[in-house]
């Protein structure tokens, strides 16, 4: 699909984002739209998969370590095809099949479930290992929180993928410097965060995640890799195009009003007529 295009998906991404969010009135939105574009490129551009088919074996997988960023991961499933769009106004109501964090039982196209921070990557490595065994030749990516890359268990995992010299799996940090209660600078001093990956011996990559352009030539230098993992560090902005939320550590969890939504989604829509 061409970049522009991409682009345009991205946007409407966004907007089913808002709105299902919007809709509930409350949801994490901060971290859900910082994702927006690493999502779109790889179910769009990246990823083999079939929505007819969730379960096919030889189906790239991805595992959105930040579960709580699920709101995310369903707009672009529906978007996608997976399950009716009309899902998404079923987000986190009682007996919904697409709760706050990702279940792989309930929601067609979750590879794993998530939700309790620094699990997925080791999910991740687990499923590199399981294909390899298989005689598989497809991808494993896998998505982090900054935040979560507090938890211990994300460094054993760092530990065992280069080990295992897992060159299948492709893991992305979502690095919008803020967790749940303040900057990351503050609570749990990340940087040099390339130099902490490279030092596990991971392949390490550092671009804008929201251009779309740098994540697919991100992606293609990863898969030349030969003997080690890749982590592909994306600096982003929380909330990313919502006018209530961008920029804002409140966003990771926040409130949303029916106003709010419907400026927000009026200021996107401007936007997309900009690729019309």
């Amino acid at each position: 699909m061409e970049t522009v295009k991409l682009e345009k998906q991205a946007l409407l991404v966004r907007e089913l984002i808002i709105e299902a969010i919007g809709d509930l009135g409350v949801g994490h939105i901060g971290g859900s739209l910082s994702i927006v574009e690493v999502l779109t490129t790889l179910y769009y551009e990246c990823m083999t998969v079939d929505p007819a088919n969730p379960l096919m074996s030889k189906r790239d997988r991805l595992v959105l370590s930040k579960g709580h960023a699920g709101p995310a991961l369903y707009a672009v499933l529906a978007s996608k095809g997976y399950f009716p769009i009309d899902w998404l106004k079923t987000l986190n109501a009682g007996g919904t099949r697409l709760p706050s964090h990702c279940d792989r039982r309930l929601t067609p196209g979750i590879d794993m479930s998530t939700g309790s921070l620094g699990q997925g990557l080791s999910a991740a490595i687990g499923m590199a290992l399981g294909s390899r065994m298989d005689g598989l030749d497809n991808w494993i990516y896998a998505i982090l929180g900054d935040g979560e890359s507090d938890e211990g268990q994300v460094w054993e995992a760092a530990m065992a993928g280069a080990h295992f010299e897992l060159d299948r799996l492709i893991a992305f940090t979502d690095y919008n410097k803020m967790n749940i209660d303040g900057y990351t600078r503050d609570i749990m001093n990340l940087d040099d965060l390339g130099a902490k990956w490279s030092a596990f011996n991971w392949h390490v990559q550092r671009v804008n995640g929201h251009e779309i352009e740098e994540i697919i030539n991100a992606v293609a230098r990863a898969k030349k890799v030969i003997g080690r993992p890749s982590m592909i560090i994306l600096d982003t902005v929380k909330g990313k195009d919502c006018s209530f939320a961008e920029g804002k550590i409140s966003s990771h969890n926040m409130t949303v009003s029916l106003q709010q939504k419907e400026e927000a989604l009026a200021l996107l829509k401007k936007k997309e007529k900009l690729y019309a």
